[in-house]
């Protein structure tokens, strides 16, 4: 199902060839399914997912990304520049796949940042939605406000043994962006069940394993490191910073998601501006949405996604217990939401959040948290763990594929 569409050169952008996947039985209105990030793949991390999809006869469309695995290059074979990267390119490449495949409108599906392109696409292309699905919702910069609060009433404001345990080794002089990146990331994958372990663990054993396995798993996503075609973001990191304003400034309190992406933002344009007011154009979205959010997301919380439903005209909204990006942690969890949004049937999920919970987790993030929380109840024998055994190789998948998690 792979398929290409030549992007003319403009002002700002070389002539290059953009990639895509179509997948499953063809229909007249099939699904465009936008991963996170800036930087995730579409086409190599998602081939089980679309085998998935097309087992339950969705038609599913999957844009690689411009700056990324095969649509990275010109046509001479360089890396697209920084100012190729603006988000009404990325909204209209989508465009140009639909026009390509002679497909009038879509069911548009985006994860995290996937779900501000999403949103994008609805306010420059608005007659060719057909539905939307919000996993994990991205709407505004000024959700950052959200995600402070919501991150240091859980683990400084609290007062609870997760607070006072991350008071404590602050105070002891761990590095106050990697505690945050740990306890974050290991809330939304397992709950205080996880992190309150893994705090005392690290209490107790400066250099613990089980910290550290989790800090190598959180610390990918604040990074340059280039995973070809699965995880790219040193050129499409642009739109981060200068659209997104992945580096704004610290409000000097502690436990700032804003420091998670400071060590690298001098390699980014500075911030100009969103391209689009979402929350404004949000009341004018005439098509049935459904909004997909996780209890646990610290990044994407679930506040924001509340506030889209209860302003967007034909929404519902469905609170799973989940972290971050269900495409990812939980992708059985979006093929039955976008099952039913296909089908017009959108509106029996607000019943069905129970028997989406029962659906299994599959995939590195599922085995990734059992296994670091066996390690954890091992207590000393951790080596047996964390040394040459299951952890130690899943540490290694998920460095490689942190976000092929179907895979």
């Amino acid at each position: 199902g792979l398929g290409r569409v030549r992007r003319p050169a403009t002002d700002t952008t070389p002539a290059f060839d953009l990639a895509y996947v179509r997948s499953g039985p063809r229909t007249n209105t099939p699904a465009v399914v936008i991963p996170g990030g800036p930087g995730l793949g579409s086409i190599l991390p998602y081939r089980t997912l679309r085998r998935g999809a097309a087992d339950h006869r969705l038609d599913l469309i999957m844009v690689e990304h411009r700056g990324v695995g095969l649509s990275r290059t010109d046509l001479a074979g360089r890396s697209l520049p920084l100012s190729a990267m603006w988000l009404r390119e990325v909204v209209d490449d989508i465009a140009a796949v639909l026009d390509h495949e002679c497909v009038e409108s879509a069911f548009l599906v985006g994860s995290s940042y996937g779900s501000y392109v999403a949103s994008s696409f609805g306010v420059r292309h608005p007659g060719r939605v057909a539905g939307m699905l919000l996993d994990s919702t991205l709407q505004s910069t000024a959700d950052l406000t959200v995600e402070r609060e919501l991150i240091r009433g859980l683990f400084w404001d609290s007062g609870g043994p997760e607070a006072v345990a991350v008071r404590h080794l602050l105070e002891t002089g761990a590095d106050e962006r990697r505690v945050l990146g740990v306890v974050r990331t290991a809330y939304e994958l397992g709950g205080a069940g996880l992190v309150g372990p893994l705090l005392r663990e690290r209490l107790r054993h400066r250099h613990d394993p089980a910290w550290a396995a989790v800090d190598t798993y959180a610390s990918q996503d604040s990074s340059l490191v280039r995973l070809p075609g699965v995880y790219e973001f040193d050129v499409v990191g642009a739109i981060a910073f200068r659209e997104l304003h992945f580096a704004p400034a610290p409000d000097g309190l502690p436990l700032d998601p804003a420091l998670s992406y400071a060590p690298i933002a001098q390699r980014f344009p500075e911030f100009s501006g969103e391209p689009f007011d979402l929350p404004a154009a949000t009341p004018g979205f005439s098509w049935p949405m459904v909004l997909l959010a996780g209890d646990r997301d610290l990044r994407t919380p679930l506040a924001v996604a509340r506030r889209v439903a209860a302003t967007a005209p034909d929404a519902v909204l469905v609170e799973i217990s989940n972290g971050h990006s269900a495409l990812d942690t939980h992708p059985l969890a979006l093929l039955h939401a976008l099952r039913r949004l296909v089908a017009g049937r959108q509106h029996r999920l607000a019943q069905e959040t129970s028997l989406i919970d029962r659906l299994p987790r599959r995939g590195v993030a599922a085995r990734y948290t059992e296994l670091v929380s066996a390690g954890l109840r091992l207590g000393e024998p951790r080596r047996a763990v964390f040394g040459a055994g299951p952890l130690a190789r899943s540490i290694s998948v998920a460095r490689q594929h942190k976000y092929s998690v179907r895979e």
